[in-house]
């Protein structure tokens, strides 16, 4: 009888790759089953920072939380599920804008376990709007994790064209600029700069963008508190609150996508922009690498952004669940992790962790604008004054 038909050489490696990959497979499934954590990064922990044993741990928790600080989150996320305790609690963290996040919650989210926005400034909305829909307050605890206030970013060859014009940048001037029919012509004699262009994040989604019109309203009032509905509805207020938000040049519902963007695309997309601190110097290096120096500039009129950690007190938040959300709090608290909030751009929540000394980002930066006395600081205004300045905002938005 004949032989039959021999493996060629080709033949013999790709049974050898398939046993191989197989083998490799069943051995990865058994780590993950057992709870060991590769090197490579391939474990029951995910991907580090987005979310750690999303289905092997003990108890799961999900933190929506505004994007101004995914990178510190992301990687205290990949350090907690290092320690003792971190192991038996996966964590889940879901990106939402502010406002967005506070919507998901009373809509009955149940992914959702924290609500950690970008600052409290939405916080009296939510509550009124939790306690006439379930009679209960919606927090258990809450605590602030990191400060930053409110910073226009502008590109440095622009700003110093702009300061010559306009003596400063401010949402006055800024105003001013986007009304010039010549565009950086008439304020620069630079035709090839286009129209002045002004971005701020999406006020009915983003608390940046809510605080663009807060602090825009404190300037224009020119105070720092007791903010009124008559300050808001007083007719000249609106006509300059329509004009300088008819020329905004873009919004996102992210003030990280909005700072990516104008770093990535150079002053093509953006002259200048409303951003929290943070954000700005998450970028500040990246910017000048690619089309040059950015500038920080501190609006006269600012506020602090406390990044508050609420943990919820939903129908479908568990004793345990409730538990492991404090303990993931103690954890962002700690010393080792507000220090590296602050090479973020944070200013920490810690006291005991310093802001000013030899090698911070607040001395490092200091040649682009960055400082630590921030100035005039505004009261957060009442929810009555925040929700009346959206409806101002979504009026201006009519017919664009």
């Amino acid at each position: 009888m004949a032989d039959g038909p021999k493996l060629t050489l080709l033949g013999k490696l790709f049974i050898f790759l398939f046993v191989a990959a197989c083998l490799a497979g069943a051995f990865y499934r058994f780590g993950k089953t057992a709870g060991i954590r590769w090197p490579f990064g391939g474990s029951g922990a995910g991907t580090a920072g987005v979310a750690v044993n999303p289905s092997g741990a003990a108890v799961q928790i999900g933190i929506a939380y505004g994007t101004e600080k995914k990178r510190w989150l992301e990687w205290a996320v990949g350090e907690f599920a290092n320690t003792s305790q971190g192991r038996d609690i996966g964590i889940n963290l879901i990106p939402m804008g502010s406002l967005d996040g506070a919507r998901a919650v009373l809509a009955g989210d149940q992914r959702i376990n924290v609500w950690s926005p970008a600052s409290s400034l939405y916080k009296e909305s939510f509550v009124t709007d939790w306690q006439l829909k379930y009679n209960t307050n919606p927090i258990v605890r809450e605590e602030p994790l990191a400060l930053t206030p409110m910073v226009f970013v502008m590109w440095e060859e622009r700003y110093v064209e702009f300061v010559k014009k306009y003596q400063k940048l401010s949402f006055a001037t800024i105003a001013e600029a986007q009304q010039q029919k010549g565009g950086w012509e008439a304020i620069a004699a630079k035709p090839e700069w286009g129209f002045f262009k002004f971005g701020h994040t999406q006020p009915n989604q983003s608390n940046s963008g809510v605080m663009t019109l807060v602090l825009a309203a404190y300037s224009y009032s020119g105070k720092a508190r007791d903010l009124t509905l008559k300050d808001i509805v007083n007719v000249q207020f609106q006509e300059w609150l329509e004009k300088l938000e008819r020329g905004v040049a873009g919004t996102s519902d992210s003030t990280g996508n909005m700072m990516r963007e104008m770093v990535l695309k150079g002053p093509s997309s953006y002259d200048t922009l409303l951003v929290y601190e943070s954000v700005a110097m998450d970028y500040l290096r990246n910017a000048e690498g690619r089309w040059g120096q950015l500038r920080v500039v501190y609006p006269e009129y600012n506020a602090w952004n406390d990044t508050p950690y609420y943990i919820l007190n939903a129908t479908w938040s568990s004793p345990e669940q409730r538990k492991a959300a404090q303990a993931f709090l103690d954890f962002l608290l700690s010393e080792r992790v507000q220090k590296e909030s602050l090479i973020h751009g944070f200013r920490p929540g810690n006291p005991s962790v310093p802001v000013k000394f030899p090698g911070s980002p607040f001395v490092q930066f200091a040649k682009y604008g960055v400082q630590i006395d921030v100035g005039r600081i505004c009261e957060p205004p009442r929810a009555e004054v925040v929700n009346n300045l959206l409806t101002s905002w979504q009026r201006t938005q009519a017919g664009r």
